[in-house]
């Protein structure tokens, strides 16, 4: 935990992020935020909400673990491990996945981010959890670490 009240309001609401409350994401990002991660690059915040709202109408339930917070002026970084249930993925069975965020805070003082990057291995949260292809994966990434 860090005692920056912007950085942990940020966890907390993301920690609570499903369906029906992806409304509320103008509260804590700049209309016109930047949000990547391995797999999508979102550019403003109307379609940062519809890309959560499809992302989370199909997952069963989604819940976060922060970690190490960290902020110096606009530039923080939290890391975390992600508990997700999907249907489609890993049996329905819940799974984890380690990752990390940083976040820039807007210029204006508001609090909102600006600016919201996830590091995480894709392979691990998605590729490797599917029926067909995660075996393949798998078997790949045993024959490398031998």
């Amino acid at each position: 935990m860090s005692d920056d009240p912007q950085l942990e309001a940020f966890c907390a609401f993301f920690n609570k992020l499903d369906k029906s409350c992806t409304e509320r994401l103008y509260k804590f990002y700049t209309h016109d935020v930047v949000f990547q991660d391995p797999l999508h690059r979102i550019e403003g915040a109307e379609a940062l909400e519809r890309y959560f709202s499809a992302l989370y109408s199909n997952v069963t339930s989604c819940r976060f673990a922060f970690h190490e917070r960290q902020r110096n002026g606009r530039e923080a970084f939290a890391s975390w491990t992600m508990y997700l249930t999907h249907p489609r993925l890993a049996g329905g069975k819940e799974y984890a996945v380690e990752g990390c965020s940083h976040l820039t805070f807007a210029e204006d003082g508001s609090g909102r981010i600006a600016r919201h990057r996830d590091y995480f291995d894709a392979g691990d949260l998605l590729y490797e959890r599917l029926p067909l292809l995660g075996g393949a994966i798998r078997l790949i990434k045993r024959r490398l670490d031998a």
